[in-house]
């Protein structure tokens, strides 16, 4: 599924929900507490229809159509008002594609298999190339990524990978997001290994790359409608310096700023590339 709106007022959502019930569209409704519902959508092959019938719907919401709409749904339908909430699995879905999801599974599985006794043989295999006869075994260029120590550090890294990668595959495309993360993953290793070896691992040297090339497609391709608030930015970028001058916590610091780095040079790359026809 896939979530078009929260509004604060239900029977409004429902009129909307009933005039698209009338073109064959199924919209639901679900209580996201306090007082907020959201809509989400079955279909995404519509989704394009929808959106443009949404903003049609917010400008005039007592449009006479979408009152005759209630009207015309016959009482003998399923109730109207749906307060459920919508699965965990389904709002993950909704907003990440198939190498999002593909990495995410991928990292959690490596992580329990770590926790079972296996954490030492899978960094072997995993680490980045430290020795001469590694340096052709290619997949350790980004398998280091997806190697983590701890719930916290999985968790912080894999939420940010699905909130901006998946932000990035949706609207980009899957090319696009496996060529940042095989790229920032090797750039990132590689810089943090010149600088303290090869005991590393985790994806957010990936992660400050998502963050540079959203950050950059922002700036210069608006169009493509990639965007971060000011605040997320400002926020990461605190925290990069901040893994440099505090002593307490192990941080691939280095691997944050060569991430953040390739990510910028990949989005004024792309953002060229993609350029709105209007800007030629």
């Amino acid at each position: 599924m896939i979530k078009l709106i929260t509004l604060n007022n239900p029977r409004m959502a429902q009129a909307f929900i009933d005039y698209m019930a009338t073109r064959h569209i199924q919209i639901q409704l679900f209580s996201e507490g306090e007082g907020q519902f959201s809509l989400w959508l079955t279909e995404p092959s519509v989704q394009e229809e929808v959106l443009l019938e949404l903003e049609h719907f917010l400008h005039h919401p007592n449009d006479p159509k979408y009152q005759e709409a209630s009207w015309t749904i016959t009482h003998d339908h399923t109730p109207k008002f749906s307060y459920r909430s919508p699965s965990l699995l389904g709002m993950i879905k909704s907003r990440a594609g198939p190498l999002t999801l593909l990495v995410m599974v991928v990292a959690i599985a490596i992580f329990l298999l770590q926790q079972f006794g296996l954490g030492r043989a899978i960094f072997q295999e995993l680490h980045f190339p430290a020795y001469a006869d590694q340096q052709w075994q290619l997949w350790r260029w980004v398998s280091h990524a997806l190697l983590h120590f701890s719930v916290m550090h999985i968790a912080f890294n894999l939420l940010w990978w699905w909130d901006l990668g998946g932000n990035i595959e949706k609207r980009i495309g899957s090319v696009t997001l496996a060529k940042l993360f095989v790229v920032s993953a090797a750039v990132s290793g590689a810089a943090q290994y010149w600088v303290d070896g090869a005991n590393f691992g985790g994806l957010s040297g990936v992660v400050y790359a998502l963050l540079g090339y959203i950050w950059m497609m922002n700036w210069k391709a608006p169009h493509r409608g990639l965007s971060l608030p000011n605040s997320v930015i400002g926020f990461m970028l605190i925290w990069l310096v901040l893994g440099f001058v505090q002593p307490f916590m192990a941080i691939a610091n280095t691997a944050h700023l060569a991430g953040l780095a390739a990510g910028v040079v990949l989005g004024l790359g792309d953002a060229w590339r993609l350029k709105s026809p209007s800007d030629v």
